[in-house]
Parts: structure tokens; C-alpha cells; sequence
């Protein structure tokens, strides 16, 4: 049984429709990455995971329990963490208290038992700021407290918007290996990105989206090596 698996999925805004029977899994401990230009429906994809745009029909399943149609909460609660691209930190909180009111106070299911502590070992520039208020972080500064907000919720499977989008190039290297920490540790993520080169050495497989459907699916190294998909959907 797959830990992730979306059916058949139709969601629109509004009269907008967006997402055309879209189909993937997510295997436990893996990386997917949702790829496309924008437009494609990458946002959208991860939105209806997480219930903020729900789907109208089809089903969406954490371990087999169909989640689609919950309110997000209960859908975080259930194990699906969201780092948005807009990231929302609590720009009056400090770094202290922003992972503090994400802390987890629930069971679900998943193992790690992430602290302060622990985000502070995979971020070590958040210990510094601890006591800075989050709007005063840098760009970079607020992926990483946005991620480790998330992390102190315990997800089961972590879901990235754009997690690179607008950072600085050493600073996605940076994020890049953080991410890559996490992959090691077993957790599992779930990429939506543009950035090609940031997702090919972190992913396990690929999805292209291209109008809200999706136009390829496969490992990350028959990705790579078929430089006629790569140029057809991505321009790259």
C-alpha cells in the first residue's frame, strides 16, 4: 500500500477546471518531485493534498484512509505536512516561538519525535535566531523556519512548493542538503518544483504535469537521461 496515493483527481477554482484525472503515489521514504512550468498545476496538486482547494471528485489517501474533503488541520494532524511558497512565518513571533505553537500535541502514527533541539541540529542558523522575531529572517532564513515549523508537527510526508523559489544560489545549495538530511533520515518528501537542477540529485522519481494532467511519469535517472522530455515539457 502505497503511504500517498491520489486517484482520479478533479479540482477546480471555482468554474476553473484545473486538475484533469490526476493519478501518483508516494511510496514510504521516498522523494517525488511534481515538475512543470508554471500554470501546470504543481500548486494546485499539493493544495488539494493538503485540503486547502479540495478535489471534487476522486480520492486522495494517506495509508489507505481517504483524506480527500477533510479540513486541513485534520489533515495535518493525520501526517501531511505543508511548507507553502509564500512560507508564513509569524513575522512577530520569534524562532522559538514559532516552532513552539506548531509543536506537536497529537498522535499520528508517525516516529521521529521532532524537537526544538533537533530542527536547531538540521538548521543550526535557526539556534542563533532563536530569539529574533521571524519577519526580521532572510528569505532563506524563513524557508528553513517555515520547514522546521512544519517538521514539529511530526508529518509522516512532507509536501515543498517551490521550496527554492527566489533563494540564492548558495543558499538553495544549502537547502538542497538539508533536504537531502531529511530523505536520509526516512521521512518522506514530496517536491513541487521548477527547478531542475535542484530536484535531481534529492529525487526518487518524477511526475511532469503540463494543464493540470500528468504528461510523464518515471525514476529520476530515466528522467535525466532523456534529454527529449526534459525539452519538450520543461525547456531545459
Amino acid at each position: 500500500m502505497a503511504l500517498l496515493e491520489l486517484s482520479h483527481v478533479e479540482t477546480y477554482y471555482e468554474d476553473s477546471h484545473i486538475l484533469f484525472d490526476l493519478s501518483l503515489t508516494v511510496e514510504a521514504g521516498e522523494v517525488v518531485c511534481l515538475l512543470g512550468r508554471n500554470g501546470a498545476g504543481k500548486t494546485t496538486t499539493v493544495r488539494s493534498i493538503v485540503g486547502l482547494t479540495p478535489p471534487r471528485s476522486g480520492r486522495i489517501t494517506l495509508r489507505g484512509r481517504d483524506v480527500a474533503g477533510l479540513a486541513p488541520f485534520r489533515i495535518a494532524r493525520l501526517g501531511i505536512g505543508f511548507v507553502p511558497e509564500d512560507r508564513r512565518v509569524f513575522p512577530n513571533l520569534t524562532v522559538h516561538e514559532n516552532l513552539e505553537v506548531a509543536r506537536q500535541t497529537w498522535g499520528n502514527g508517525a516516529t521521529g519525535g521532532w524537537t526544538e533541539e533537533r530542527v536547531f541540529e538540521l538548521f543550526p542558523i535557526l539556534r542563533e535566531r532563536r530569539r529574533q522575531a521571524g519577519g526580521t529572517l532572510s528569505g532563506g532564513e524563513q524557508q528553513m523556519l517555515t520547514i522546521a515549523r512544519t517538521l514539529m508537527g511530526n508529518p509522516q510526508v512532507l509536501l515543498l512548493d517551490e521550496p527554492s523559489e527566489g533563494l540564492a544560489p548558495l543558499v538553495v545549495e544549502t537547502l538542497r542538503q538539508q533536504l537531502g538530511r531529511l530523505k536520509a533520515s526516512g521521512l518522506t518528501l514530496v517536491l513541487a518544483e521548477q527547478n531542475v537542477r535542484f530536484v535531481s540529485e534529492l529525487g526518487d522519481r518524477v511526475y511532469i504535469l503540463e494543464k493540470g494532467m500528468v504528461r510523464y511519469q518515471g525514476s529520476m535517472a530515466e528522467f535525466i537521461a532523456d534529454a527529449e522530455v526534459r525539452q519538450a515539457y520543461l525547456a531545459v
